[in-house]
């Protein structure tokens, strides 16, 4: 059988690779109330079940991002893969809690051993031109594991036993390896001299797309924290009619961000990014102002867009940015973006929490837009 190019080689293994590391993810979410009664935890205990995966991606970020940019992105891609394999296993036929907190810990460090070379990978293999459209494809694969990781844990559980959802994890985790096995290159080009970190941190656009990711993850964060309670206060939706609306919304940003990267690719990096700043404070209110489900859905479905504009021109945006330097030290840089991410993401639901109890939801969204178009102040005159 004919080998495909490094280019689609590199794209189908990262495509395939976060998609499995976000289905897996997931996978555990429709299962937190079983863990919970079966285990007696209380609420603080199933948070630390769930939140020890970013603790350790947000620790291994920077260790793994130096080993890839020194070794390459094989070997950090098989390493992170032989660990998902054990993690899934364990969550399979475990029921000690602290043995699930250790596989949930070791899960997201094979995380960062998924994302960080997974990118420098596409960062390598495709230029400037098409690089905006390689990486909204391969974070269109990871929010297909998003949409369908909770349904298909939740109906395997209840027809196959709870463990089914992680022995299907183990086979989707076969799968991985076989692309990642016979697809990665085996003897990689020379990455030139490899940027430091404060060297990456002084470029002023890398900060700038830091920042707009940070933005882009608060933006979930925020919006998972504080719209459910409205949507079952104030329009008396269930837990179907809640998860149809952020499906909605991630439906949107899966089929969008593919598509904001490739328009990145033609008019700019920073151009698309504006067009999102001046989208989301328009789009971000609405959720809590509309008093129809179909009309919350379309809002919920832009906003799902508008974060496409903001995230997916980030990471080529820094990729550009260190070539330009005369360096492929892509995972030093994309590690700088996965720090922004976790920020954000712990930012949102913080901020969101202080400004729904002192001024109700409707005004806390509004002034959260405002924020957002803020940015473009700092966005300036920035052109990449």
């Amino acid at each position: 059988m004919r080998r495909p190019s490094s280019q689609t080689a590199a794209l189908l293994v990262t495509a395939l690779a976060f998609h499995v590391d976000m289905l897996l993810y997931y996978l555990l979410v429709p299962l937190l109330p079983r863990y919970a009664r079966d285990l007696h935890l209380n609420p603080m205990q199933v948070g630390v079940l769930f939140g020890s995966y970013a603790v350790a991606l947000l620790l291994a970020t920077f260790p793994v991002a130096v080993l890839t940019d020194r070794y390459g992105r094989r070997l950090p891609m098989l390493w992170g893969l032989a660990g998902l394999a054990v993690t899934t296993l364990v969550f399979a036929v475990s029921n000690q809690y602290w043995l699930l907190v250790l596989a949930r810990f070791c899960q997201g460090v094979a995380g960062a051993a998924t994302w960080l070379p997974g990118m420098a990978l596409l960062a390598d293999h495709f230029p400037p031109e098409s690089r905006g459209r390689a990486m909204g494809t391969a974070f269109a694969a990871a929010n297909l594991g998003v949409l369908i990781g909770p349904p298909i844990s939740g109906f395997l559980a209840q027809h196959a036993g709870p463990a089914a959802p992680f022995l299907l994890g183990a086979g989707l985790v076969a799968l991985d390896a076989a692309g990642r096995a016979f697809l990665l290159p085996e003897v990689e080009a020379d990455r030139g001299e490899r940027l430091p970190f404060r060297q990456l941190l002084a470029n002023p656009v890398i900060r700038i797309f830091a920042g707009a990711m940070a933005l882009g993850s608060c933006l979930w964060g925020l919006l998972e924290s504080t719209v459910p309670l409205d949507m079952d206060h104030r329009l008396g939706l269930g837990p179907s009619g809640i998860g149809l609306c952020f499906a909605a919304m991630a439906l949107a940003h899966t089929f969008t961000s593919p598509l904001m990267g490739r328009l990145s690719d033609r008019i700019g990096r920073a151009r698309v990014l504006r067009m999102g700043l001046v989208l989301t404070p328009l789009l971000l209110p609405l959720p809590a102002l509309l008093p129809k489900l179909w009309m919350v859905v379309l809002a919920m479905m832009g906003l799902g867009s508008a974060a496409s504009f903001i995230m997916s021109p980030c990471s080529p945006a820094v990729a550009d940015q260190v070539e330009r330097q005369g360096s492929q030290s892509f995972a030093s840089a994309f590690s700088i973006l996965n720090l922004a991410y976790s920020v954000g993401l712990m930012i949102g639901p913080l901020v969101g929490g202080v400004l729904v109890q002192s001024l109700g939801l409707p005004l806390a969204l509004g002034l959260c837009g405002l924020g957002f178009a803020a940015y473009l102040l700092a966005l300036g005159r920035v052109s990449a």
